[in-house]
């Protein structure tokens, strides 16, 4: 009886040490896909922040954006338009650049991302008493292409940066593409 006992004994003192050689390996393993579950979370994490935070475009691509307007107004206005305003047409929608447009007799604006603005007259825009939108209004007068500095918000923010829009006039209507500086 005492080897019964003692092989009993054997083997639970075995089981435990046979249990305690699997737990490194059962702990080495927990932590590895705790570890791999952390850095997934942080690359989601990370995606989202860069999904989230917006590209700007630049001077380059704003004067781009707005020849191939200038090329789609002078080919078929009407469609233009309905194209500039379409906020999934990729030619005129670019990370926050976008074309604008309005009458260029009564500033009556026709183009625009945000459908609030569209009717409005471009020229009682302002932003913290800057009449910006006179001074859009007045630099698009020319067929040559001008320049309209002024502050403004960049998208999703209140404080206001610089900004830079390239306008000029096709006809009945001036046009225009801006970008943060």
């Amino acid at each position: 009886m005492d080897d019964d006992r003692h092989s009993c004994f054997s083997r639970r003192k075995e089981e435990p040490h046979d249990d305690a050689s699997r737990r490194p390996k059962e702990d080495t393993a927990m932590r590895t896909l705790t570890l791999a579950s952390a850095m997934a979370g942080l690359i989601l994490l990370c995606s989202a922040a860069s999904a989230g935070a917006q590209q700007l475009g630049t001077a380059q691509e704003a004067r781009a954006m707005l020849d191939r307007a200038l090329v789609a107004l002078k080919a078929d206005q009407t469609n233009a338009l309905n194209e500039f305003n379409d906020k999934s047409n990729k030619q005129f929608h670019e990370n926050d650049l976008y074309v604008f447009c309005f009458s260029a007799t009564n500033g009556n604006t026709v183009a625009h991302p945000n459908p609030a603005l569209l009717g409005t007259d471009i020229r009682a825009l302002k932003f913290k008493g800057d009449p910006f939108g006179q001074r859009v209004f007045d630099a698009a007068k020319g067929v040559n292409i001008a320049t309209v500095d002024y502050d403004f918000p960049k998208p999703g923010t209140t404080e206001p940066v610089p900004k830079e829009s390239f306008v000029t006039r096709v006809g009945n209507l001036a046009c225009g593409v801006g970008y943060y500086k």
